[in-house]
């Protein structure tokens, strides 16, 4: 349960094992703060029996701290994705010159329409984060919704805070998106250091495929397996003989089985919902404002790691890519939130995974470790570096020159289709989806129907809780939505009901018939998925991958082809009530 003050400080970690000591001298320094309001007064003795001082500044002034600490020399940023308590910045030794400005922005929460579960795991991760930074000494500025700045632009709050205190210089951490970085770089300058938080930096990728006409994933991923020695034989050969266990990774679970519980971290995030609320942000989806599951603190990744190396790890592999309406997380980890706002460092994620391996190995099987590496140190790096390497011409790409508006039911639920409808309520309900979900139902569905790359990539962007653009913007309009041509994907990723079928339990319980192609009761994907390739023939057929699709469709009878295009075109007409 939170205090007046909002943070369970038994919930944030210390780096600092004398803590207790350094609150206790605190509390007498305290005695020392005369002449101050009332107001002041009274927090000055709530403060003393909660055994911290962040209370009592958050009764003063910005001008009252600054007269208490009048040689500021440095305002240094940290953004809410910037949440890396090993980073030089905060570990080192406390610099009384320096203030660390942490904002809740009007900015960050109105880009796009975020989930509410989204902009609460953002908010509290922050606001934890600067209680520790005060709790280990440094000091900090930080602003919710509720002061007048946070309307404004970043750079106008920055230097907004630097006036306030006097300070002659602002630093800021390398930014990961695009559009921060280059607000940032024109007010400021470049920045002063990286979060420290990658295996690799920004233009790795470049280098590593420079001459080259593809950016192929599997070669960039045996190359960091070697770079960083992991899963690695004593020879420096793949363990196990091979690079690459995909194959193993797509079994379907059967329908009666129950995968464990998610890693239990509850917080009552009742303060951040109310004051979002209360500020009117616009928001979608649902919370349970008092049992919030997303872990917002360093402590609570780690718990949640832990959780998933013991108990989900040893199924995570084979079933990683299963469908159904049992659960909402399965044998997935639930670590994307903690990875990127920074309280997990991926290297450290990737060590706990191949140490789990090497210890059992009878129990969690090579296939279950590479599935899981290859995500992180593989795909997760990959996709920054596309990013990177791109913008900010990527975001504008649309190579199959798509323009029809998303489908109003993904902002709802409210389609007959049951993959459909489960992933988007589930996305509703948790923030979250997991890959599959997300490209071969949602993205595949979007794809079929011609939407958007933009409408696809603001949906992406806003309804998942670890959504960030450097690494939403390469799945959804890249592996997703096939807009780059092929960039990120050799082919587009697209499906008939079948796929579905084979990959989970949807379709016995679904209004629509997949094993019917054309009429009022099949299954919509059968033939969008042809409508689909017929329109993009001409782009699609020279793919080296794109298989079987032309030689089939071909063979076809005409009247059955044309049968399918005349459904196409009534599914794309009817696609709001689908």
């Amino acid at each position: 349960m939170h205090t007046t003050e909002r943070i369970p400080w038994t919930d944030f970690p210390t780096q600092n094992p004398d803590h207790c000591a350094r609150r206790i001298q605190i509390q007498s320094s305290l005695q020392n703060l005369r002449g101050l309001p009332k107001t002041v007064r009274v927090a000055q003795k709530m403060g003393a029996r909660l055994g911290a001082c962040s209370l009592l500044f958050r009764a003063l002034s910005s001008d009252q701290i600054h007269r208490m600490n009048p040689a500021t020399s440095r305002i240094r940023l940290v953004l809410a994705d910037q949440l890396n308590p090993r980073h030089p910045w905060f570990t080192d030794t406390p610099q009384p010159d320096t203030v660390y400005f942490l904002a809740e922005m009007r900015q960050e929460t109105d880009y796009v329409r975020h989930h509410l579960q989204k902009v609460v795991a953002f908010f509290a991760a922050l606001e934890h984060f600067a209680h520790w930074l005060r709790n280990n000494g440094h000091r900090v500025e930080y602003r919710t919704l509720d002061h007048p700045d946070s309307a404004l632009s970043l750079p106008d709050m920055l230097q907004s805070v630097a006036q306030t205190f006097g300070a002659e210089h602002i630093e800021y951490l390398e930014p990961d998106e695009y559009r921060v970085d280059q607000q940032l770089r024109s007010a400021f300058g470049p920045p002063s250091d990286t979060t420290c938080h990658f295996f690799y930096d920004r233009g790795a990728l470049e280098r590593h495929f420079a001459g080259k006409k593809q950016y192929l994933m599997e070669s960039f991923y045996r190359k960091a397996r070697v770079d960083h020695g992991v899963l690695l034989d004593p020879a420096g050969k793949p363990l196990g003989g091979k690079w690459n266990y995909d194959a193993d990774n797509r079994k379907r679970l059967p329908a009666e089985h129950r995968p464990p519980p998610p890693c239990s971290t509850l917080t009552d995030a009742t303060p951040w919902v109310e004051r979002i609320r209360r500020h009117g942000v616009t928001t979608v989806g649902e919370i349970d404002a008092q049992h919030f599951a997303w872990p917002t603190t360093p402590e609570a990744a780690q718990s949640t790691l832990d959780y998933f190396v013991e108990h989900l790890l040893p199924h995570f592999g084979s079933y990683q890519d299963h469908l159904g309406p049992q659960d909402a997380f399965y044998y997935h980890s639930r670590l994307s939130f903690s990875l990127n706002c920074k309280h997990l460092h991926p290297s450290d994620v990737v060590r706990a995974v191949e140490a789990a391996h090497r210890t059992q190995p009878d129990r969690i099987g090579l296939a279950q470790a590479e599935g899981f590496i290859r995500q992180i140190l593989g795909w997760r790096e990959y996709v920054r570096g596309i990013y990177w390497a791109r913008m900010p011409e990527y975001k504008t790409l649309n190579a199959l020159n798509h323009t029809a508006p998303l489908p109003a039911w993904f902002w709802t639920g409210e389609t007959r289709m049951a993959c459909a409808r489960h992933a988007v309520q589930q996305t509703l309900q948790h923030a979250y989806a997991h890959h599959i979900q997300r490209l071969m139902v949602l993205g595949n569905l979007a794809l079929l129907l011609g939407t958007h790359p933009d409408e696809v990539d603001t949906w992406y962007l806003g309804v998942f809780v670890d959504a960030l653009e450097w690494v939403e913007l390469p799945n959804a309009r890249g592996m997703s939505q096939f807009a780059d041509g092929g960039i990120v994907g050799t082919k587009p990723y697209v499906s008939s009901g079948q796929y579905l079928k084979k990959q989970g339990h949807y379709c016995g319980t679904c209004w629509y018939s997949v094993d019917q192609k054309t009429g009022p009761k099949a299954c919509p994907l059968n033939a969008l998925y042809w409508d689909f390739h017929a329109r993009h023939r001409a782009k699609l057929e020279p793919l080296p991958r794109i298989g079987y699709a032309y030689p089939t469709w071909d063979k076809m009878d005409p009247n059955h082809r044309l049968a399918l295009l005349e459904q196409a075109a009534v599914w794309h007409a009817q696609r709001d009530t689908l």
